[in-house]
């Protein structure tokens, strides 16, 4: 969270240019842009509040997740790994059998 903090301290405090910020602090500059439009999406501006923490920070910054606050059923991990020993088995098989299963799942790749 500190990154995120410089890049909108550079940024919103500063005016520094997204080439320079993502120089300084060691990230590009679709990182930078996607962390700037993040925080405008929720709503914050220079400074930041006092009283958001990291955690706060996070959990506006990125309140749809990933998976766009989709729950994606996890494959049975376990099972993969004694399936694997078997002769003739890969992973785009057994990906293949859970992707029939689960067509909500986790995409293969």
């Amino acid at each position: 969270m500190r990154k995120i903090r410089e890049v909108l301290r550079l940024k919103w405090g500063l005016g520094v240019e997204e080439r320079n910020i993502a120089l300084s602090v060691r990230l590009s500059r679709s990182t930078i842009w996607e962390y700037v439009r993040q925080a405008k999406e929720a709503g914050l501006s220079w400074p930041l509040p006092e009283d958001l923490d990291d955690v706060s920070l996070k959990a506006r910054l990125f309140k749809s997740g990933l998976g766009r606050g989709v729950e994606r059923p996890e494959p049975d991990w376990l099972h993969i790994h004694q399936e694997r020993k078997r002769p003739g088995v890969t992973l785009l098989k057994l990906w293949q059998e859970y992707a029939a299963a689960q067509p909500e799942g986790t995409a293969y790749g």
